[in-house]
């Protein structure tokens, strides 16, 4: 996805080419294109570090500071997850980007029924704090940032991250955390959520209005356009869809009577790259443009920093392929090569093994080396926003700009995204886009590099990351002797705490934390919310 599409005439010579958002891509561009969209620099392009952003957020750009290099890395069981941390970082990752594995992220505990089969194999199990204590040994929580990639519990995550960093010695204002914690892109590109879409919010809302007041580093939600490209959406789609999930949380805590401009630096981005260079950089410079200007418009947030589209750009897993997978380290590459292009804080990429498997060290290790060769071989730190300018460039940003606006404006009609989502309208929207797409790449009308095109030779045999079982029944031992060992009625005090405040309207983090801290389990936590809020029940879309 992401990818042009070529129209052929009779002869065979390229007619049009249009890129997945809808975008006519011309042969040639001159002045008279910046004149036909009315480019203006102040309007439109600015300073690097000056509203409207689209240039970058930092004034130097990475002339004054490297991009944060995030992998994505978890699994098995926290022991094993704590080697892989380590050894990211002895050889230069600045960041950690954890993984769950999927009972964790249904909140379910690694012994319940519903888990069998799955505990380890995607990320890493957790079932309380006790396996954060292992997973964040020897981790300097004070200097080291953690993605945590979590949704329908990223409020369970977020009080047990606070939790351990205590435990550990250092100050909850001095530690940084970045929960995933974007459910209403679980309802519509994932499929990992629990709890109806109105108490999900809210627990949204929660942890924004408690990071607030008690975690002022932390950024409480990362909106994940990410995954509704995954799933089938246009760039312009996983933009304007982003952009109005962020507003609907916006939207909650100012109903509690704060100022957006009160929390919403904190807020960040998860964004996916594959696919066509040129769209995706536009893509990123049209979405830092459009949050500074509508935060100003809709919200009146005056702040600059406030008006930071900060955040992740992640090579996607869907432009890898299980054909020819050698060619997803070159992919990797132009996905790395696009983040720095379009002036990313924060990237992390996809490893080549991915269409297979959860990344082998050899794979982790040959992605981080991929952005440290265009660190500090290839020039791109040299200047900032070298593509500025460019009539292509120029046109492209204001045309993406003008599609984003578009989708969004569907949205806005619905009733707004919680609405959209309620409704089934994105998720019908996103599922046509991906049949669409699935539709043109076996027509050959979107080439793909080994898959329908240069398909001859012969695939190399990829190192399977192997799942243990003697993990899973270490974890399950562990679980269960924690249950044998923890104060049973501190627990079930806490726990009765935390319905409480659930069923009432008191923000659910401070019972949440001291949840933790009495290790009450992943699933008994979760379990006090399904009961308090019931399940989501998913709509049919066709």
């Amino acid at each position: 996805m992401g990818v042009a599409t070529y129209i052929k005439d009779e002869k065979d010579a390229i007619k049009e080419v249009i890129l997945q958002s809808g975008i006519k891509v011309k042969p040639v561009y001159k002045p008279e294109d910046l004149e036909r969209i009315g480019f203006d620099y102040e309007k439109d392009l600015g300073d690097p570090g000056e509203y409207p952003f689209t240039r970058g957020i930092h004034p130097l750009g990475y002339r004054s500071r490297n991009w944060t290099v995030r992998q994505y890395s978890g699994f098995g069981t926290p022991k094993e997850t704590n080697e892989r941390f380590r050894l990211l970082i002895s050889h230069g990752q600045t960041g950690l980007n954890v993984a769950f594995d999927l009972p964790t992220q249904m909140g379910y505990d690694s012994d319940d029924p519903m888990s069998e089969g799955e505990v380890g194999r995607v990320g890493m199990a957790v079932d309380s704090l006790k396996d954060f204590e292992i997973a964040f040994q020897d981790i300097q929580l004070d200097k080291i940032g953690s993605s945590l990639t979590i949704n329908a519990i990223a409020t369970v995550m977020l009080a047990m991250y606070q939790s351990v960093a205590e435990k550990f010695g250092y100050r909850k204002e001095d530690i940084s955390a970045t929960p995933q914690n974007d459910i209403l892109k679980e309802m519509i590109g994932r499929g990992a959520w629990i709890y109806p879409v109105e108490p999900a919010v809210r627990l949204v809302g929660d942890s924004i209005e408690y990071a607030m007041k008690a975690l002022p580093k932390c950024n409480p939600v990362s909106i994940s356009g990410y995954h509704i490209r995954e799933s089938g959406g246009t760039p312009a789609q996983e933009i304007a869809y982003a952009l109005m999930i962020a507003f609907a949380y916006i939207d909650n805590v100012i109903a509690r009577g704060y100022k957006a401009e009160e929390f919403v630096s904190r807020f960040s981005f998860n964004l996916n790259i594959y696919g066509n260079l040129w769209e995706n950089v536009a893509k990123f410079r049209a979405g830092r443009k459009l949050w500074a200007r509508l935060l100003r418009e809709r919200y009146g947030v005056r702040d600059k920093k406030s008006l930071f589209l900060r955040g992740m750009f992640g090579g996607g897993g869907s432009g890898l392929t299980k054909q020819q997978p050698e060619n997803n380290i070159m992919r990797g590459a132009y996905y790395a090569l696009t983040a720095a292009l379009a002036g990313g804080q924060t990237t992390g990429l996809c490893s080549f093994d991915e269409a297979y498997t959860i990344p082998t060290e050899r794979a982790a290790l040959l992605s981080l080396r991929t952005f440290q060769v265009l660190m500090d071989e290839i020039g791109l730190r040299d200047t900032v926003d070298p593509l500025a300018g460019s009539y292509f460039m120029e046109t492209l940003t204001k045309e993406m700009e003008e599609k984003i606006l578009e989708e969004m404006e569907k949205i806005e009609k619905i009733g707004g995204m919680i609405e959209a989502v309620s409704s089934g309208f994105v998720q019908s929207e996103v599922a046509k886009q991906a049949y669409e797409f699935e539709k043109k790449l076996q027509k050959g009308e979107v080439i793909k590099v080994g898959v329908n095109k240069y398909t001859e030779g012969t695939d190399m045999e990829v190192e399977l990351h192997e799942h243990n079982e003697d993990w899973v029944r270490r974890q399950i031992d562990g679980l269960k002797k924690l249950r044998k060992d923890r104060d049973n009625s501190a627990v079930a005090n806490s726990l009765k705490a935390l319905e409480d405040s659930a069923k009432g309207q008191q923000n659910v983090m401070p019972y949440l934390v001291d949840c933790c801290k009495a290790y009450a389990t992943v699933g008994e936590m979760s379990n006090v919310f399904r009961e308090a809020f019931g399940e989501h029940i998913e709509r049919l879309i066709f």
